[in-house]
């Protein structure tokens, strides 16, 4: 798959990008939001390994701007016409540029036009309030809110909001 709006490319990761992904997975910085403050302390055989063996029904996906690689993406199919996604703009020069939601309805129009999918789900760190804005922008709808419903690598409670979008809600604009 590649998806392109002017200088934005989104694009499948491959083998090529397993160093990439390793360094910004292991970034806790980069992982915070996803509840790894410390990084994921996963081996670049292993981020290689899920590039090249992965479960067929997830898919990782390179963020691109002017050919640079800034973040990346994800999409795997719950079944029954439902997908769920996941994006990180790894690059923080790049973020609050407004390319998120450039990539979010990019990769969004795909699934709905081209893969068939009727539904897309994702879920929030309920602190990420600029991810919320541009979710509800698009036309995300709040499903729940759970409320230290998981622990992060310190051990810290969490809380989290589900979000799902259908196309008749989606914001194409």
């Amino acid at each position: 798959m590649r998806l392109q709006d002017r200088s934005l490319v989104i694009r499948e990761a491959t083998a090529q990008d397993s160093e990439l992904l390793w360094r910004w997975w292991n970034d806790g910085k980069v992982m915070e939001h996803a509840g790894f403050p410390r990084g994921l302390g996963i081996t670049k055989e292993a981020v290689l390994k899920l590039l090249t063996d992965g479960d067929p029904n997830q898919h990782r996906l390179i963020l691109e701007v002017d050919s640079r690689p800034v973040g990346e993406m994800n999409y795997r199919s719950l079944g029954e016409g439902v997908a769920q996604i996941g994006i990180k703009i790894c690059d923080f020069t790049q973020q609050g540029k407004g390319y998120g939601p450039r990539f979010l309805r990019l990769l969004i129009r795909h699934l709905f036009t081209e893969r068939g999918y009727t539904k897309i789900v994702l879920d929030t760190n309920v602190k990420n309030t600029r991810a919320q804005h541009v979710y509800e922008k698009l036309g995300f709808r709040k499903v729940r809110t759970r409320i230290d419903d998981w622990r992060d690598q310190l051990g810290e409670l969490q809380s989290s909001i589900d979000y799902e979008l259908t196309a008749e809600d989606f914001r194409d604009e």
